[in-house]
């Protein structure tokens, strides 16, 4: 799923650490101009779009959701895929969970056809080889996943990425290295797990 234009706008500035206030000085228009093109409330007008892509380093066929026609892409080659911006949320746990945080602490650019909606930094080896420590996870926010695959799960106010297995009296979370236990929520404790969404593709650093 695309996010819009206004919170593509959104992102960008966020990219660039500006507050709504600094960007609009930076245009010349008013603080509430900013925040009504990122509601999706208005759209800046035409000899606006250089100044603003040109200040938040990004370009207009991207704010616009245009691509490249594959007919520019030299035979032999591939075209790079679509991709956006999502907002990272904080760390999530892969070993022994981890204080869930909530605020966005960057942006990471991911392939659109993911169908992803927010990231997250693992931390702990719980789920090697598969995800690594420092892997960029995208998350598709969905309250249910299938047996089997592997979600960002949050307990109380902590998260921890799993493989999610279910039975009708108990709840498994089971990790990738099998020299971590799982954790199992039997009974009223499966009440106490919320699926935040289905891990849909990763990002590594070589």
């Amino acid at each position: 799923m695309a996010i819009y234009f206004g919170e593509k706008i959104k992102a960008a500035r966020k990219a660039a650490k500006m507050t709504q206030r600094e960007l609009a000085a930076q245009i010349g228009v008013a603080n509430t101009t900013i925040s009504n093109w990122e509601k999706n409330a208005s759209r800046p007008d035409p000899d606006l779009i250089e100044l603003l892509c040109g200040i938040l380093e990004i370009s207009p066929s991207w704010l616009f959701g245009e691509t490249e026609s594959e007919s520019q892409v030299p035979p032999g080659f591939q075209p790079l895929p679509e991709t956006e911006l999502l907002p990272r949320v904080g760390q999530i746990a892969c070993g022994e969970p981890i204080l869930a945080e909530q605020n966005i602490e960057d942006y990471d650019r991911v392939p659109t056809e993911w169908g992803a909606q927010f990231t997250l930094i693992c931390a702990g080896d719980s789920m090697v080889p598969r995800i690594q420590d420092g892997d960029v996870v995208a998350i598709r926010k969905q309250p249910s996943v299938e047996n089997g695959e592997i979600a960002a799960v949050r307990i109380g106010d902590e998260a921890t990425l799993k493989h999610v297995y279910y039975s009708p009296d108990k709840l498994i979370l089971q990790p990738e290295n099998p020299a971590f236990p799982p954790i199992v929520l039997i009974g009223e404790e499966m009440n106490t797990a919320i699926i935040e969404g289905k891990a849909v593709g990763l990002c590594r650093k070589i």
